[in-house]
Order: C-alpha cells, then sequence, then structure tokens
C-alpha cells in the first residue's frame, strides 16, 4: 500500500477475533465465522502500512442506517428482514435452509421474550463496540 501513498492511510476493517463476540454467533454461527474469514487478523496490517498503526474500535450507534450485522445489534427483528440479511454479505455464503433455520430460531427467542431476557439491555444502549476497527497508518 505504501507503493501507492507516502500519506496518512485509514481503513475502516472488522478485528475477526471480536466478529463471534457479537450475539448472532448464538443463532447464526456459521454467518458470524465465514463474516470472521473475510478479513486478515488486525497485525497483518503492520508490514503492508509501514509499522506503526493506531487501532482504534469503532462504535456503532443504535440507529445506524448501514446494513451489517452488528448494525442490528439492538433492533433484532431487523435481521428478520430478507432484505436486511441480503445486505450482510455472509449470510450468503451459508446454506438457504441453514440460514432459514437461523432466522426461525431468532424469531422464536424474539416471540418468546428470551432474546430480550438475554440481550434485552442492548435495546436502550446508544452504541456498541463490537469488532469495527479504524487502522490509522501515519506517512512516513
Amino acid at each position: 500500500m505504501r507503493r501507492v501513498t507516502k500519506g496518512p492511510i485509514v481503513i475502516l476493517t472488522c478485528d475477526p477475533l471480536a466478529v463471534e463476540n457479537f450475539w448472532l454467533n448464538r443463532y447464526a454461527p456459521d454467518v458470524l465465522a465465514t463474516e470472521g474469514r473475510r478479513y486478515p487478523p488486525l497485525d497483518a496490517f503492520k508490514n503492508p502500512l509501514g509499522g506503526e498503526l493506531r487501532i482504534q474500535n469503532v462504535a456503532i450507534p443504535l440507529d445506524c442506517k448501514d446494513g451489517f450485522n452488528e448494525a442490528y445489534y439492538g433492533r433484532p427483528e431487523k435481521l428478520l428482514d430478507p432484505g436486511a440479511r441480503l445486505s450482510c454479505s455472509a449470510w450468503s455464503f451459508v446454506e438457504p435452509s441453514l440460514a432459514e433455520s437461523y432466522v426461525a430460531n431468532l424469531a422464536h427467542d424474539l416471540k418468546t421474550g428470551a432474546w430480550d431476557l438475554a440481550y434485552g439491555q442492548l435495546r436502550r444502549q446508544p452504541e456498541y463496540s463490537g469488532s469495527l476497527r479504524l487502522i490509522l497508518a501515519p506517512g512516513p
């Protein structure tokens, strides 16, 4: 990357080690395992970016407009919508019948209140610090 620019570089990525810490792993483990495999380890950025990096967590707001799994941390019903899941490409790498069973389990827990018992505090949490990271590499 340093062959392309000499100035500062900023990369928005996910920490693959943190992806599976999200509550959705209880319902759709293959989706999050797929997601985690799609990102390089954070230390893999060090040499290509010239060594010195700052890595910051990126807080996700409760009303995040972007469509990725963690954006729905406090709005789990959104993941029952096929359109919302389509915006999270990792769902497309899971067998459709398996994805349907994941959604059915989530729908069941939402209907019975089990999701709220386990994670309901997230509905009132203004931000969520999940796997989203900002990598900042100063210029030489």
